[in-house]
C-alpha cells in the first residue's frame, strides 16, 4: 500500500528515487511500457521527478547511467509487450474487463494505431495508457518486428532523455525546485492527456457531423418520396 501510495504523490515519487534508485525505477518504466497490468504506472512524472532530482543534487544518481539503464527497460518492456500481442493475438479483443486489464483502453489504442501506424510506436510514448498498449495492438496486427524494433528503440531513447533533460534542466535552473514538484507534475499530467482528449473530441465532432448528415439525407429521401 506504501508503494502504491508512492506512486500517485511527488513527495512519493521522490521518496521512490532517493531509496529505489536505478532497480526500482528500472522496473516501474518496464512494467510500463511491457505488462498490460502497468497501465497505471506515471512514467512520465517518475522521469521528470528524477530528473529534478538528479540536478538540484537531491540523489547521487548517474544521469547517463540511469538514461541507459532506462532506455533499456522501455525497449525490452515493449518488446515484451509486442511478443504479447503476437501470441495472444484476436483473444486479447474479446477478453472481458478486469481490474488489471481494461478492454476499453486495448480498443482506443487500436484505433490510434490504425490512424497513425507505425509512427504510432514514437507517438504513444508520450501518452499514458496509450503507450502500455500499443506494443501489444501492434504485435496483434502482426507488424514486422523488424519494423517495430526501429519505432521501439526511436520511441524509447527519445522520451526517457526529452523526460530526463527536461527534469534535469528545470532541477538546475529552478531554484528551490523541489517545492514545486506538485505543480511540475500537474502540467506533466495535463499535456500528456491533452492528446487523446483532443482526439476524442474531434472523434464526438465527426460523429456528431456524420448523424446529422445521416438525418438530413433521411429527410430529403421522405420529402422526395412525399
Amino acid at each position: 500500500m506504501s508503494f502504491f501510495h508512492d506512486l500517485f504523490n511527488p513527495e512519493g515519487l521522490k521518496h521512490l528515487v532517493i531509496e529505489g534508485g536505478y532497480i526500482a525505477l528500472a522496473v516501474i518504466i518496464f512494467a510500463e511500457n511491457g505488462l498490460l497490468a502497468g497501465f497505471f504506472l506515471p512514467g512520465d512524472s517518475l522521469l521528470i521527478t528524477a530528473g529534478i532530482l538528479i540536478g538540484s543534487g537531491a540523489v547521487t544518481l548517474d544521469f547517463t547511467l540511469l538514461a541507459l539503464i532506462l532506455v533499456a527497460s522501455a525497449i525490452v518492456g515493449e518488446s515484451v509487450g509486442y511478443l504479447i500481442g503476437k501470441k495472444a493475438g484476436e483473444k486479447l479483443y474479446n477478453r472481458p474487463a478486469s481490474r488489471f486489464f481494461k478492454r476499453e483502453h486495448l480498443m482506443r489504442t487500436h484505433a490510434f494505431y490504425e490512424k497513425h501506424g507505425g509512427k504510432t510506436i514514437v507517438f504513444a510514448r508520450f501518452i499514458p495508457i496509450v503507450r502500455t498498449f500499443v506494443p501489444v495492438v501492434a504485435g496483434a496486427a502482426k507488424m514486422s518486428y523488424r519494423r517495430f524494433m526501429l519505432f521501439n528503440v526511436i520511441g524509447g531513447i527519445v522520451w526517457i532523455f526529452a523526460g530526463l533533460l527536461l527534469g534535469l534542466w528545470l532541477g538546475r535552473t529552478v531554484s528551490n525546485i523541489g517545492d514545486y514538484l506538485y505543480l511540475v507534475i500537474g502540467i506533466v499530467i495535463v499535456l500528456s492527456v491533452l492528446p487523446p482528449v483532443i482526439e476524442w473530441l474531434r472523434a464526438r465532432g465527426r460523429a456528431r457531423r456524420l448523424a446529422a448528415a445521416g438525418e438530413a439525407a433521411g429527410k430529403d429521401a421522405a420529402m422526395m418520396k412525399e
